[in-house]
């Protein structure tokens, strides 16, 4: 899934209806720093890891677009 998607998918998947629409960017900004943290203490040498972390970073640029 391009990062575009998963930026949208997320931001949907913290949207229970009750809250203002930037509640669910704020939730999905928090999860996608938490994965990209849990990465980077992972192993900072390793290519799979790092090319996660890459693709992590898209993610929470193209929620920060929303």
């Amino acid at each position: 899934m391009i990062p575009k998607e998963k930026a949208k998918e997320l931001v949907d998947k913290f949207d229970i209806g009750e809250q203002l629409p930037y509640h669910s960017i704020n939730h999905a900004l928090i999860a996608v720093d938490e994965l990209i943290d849990c990465s980077i203490s992972y192993d900072n040498y390793n290519a799979t890891w790092a090319s996660q972390v890459k693709y992590w970073q898209e993610v929470k640029q193209e929620i920060e677009k929303l």
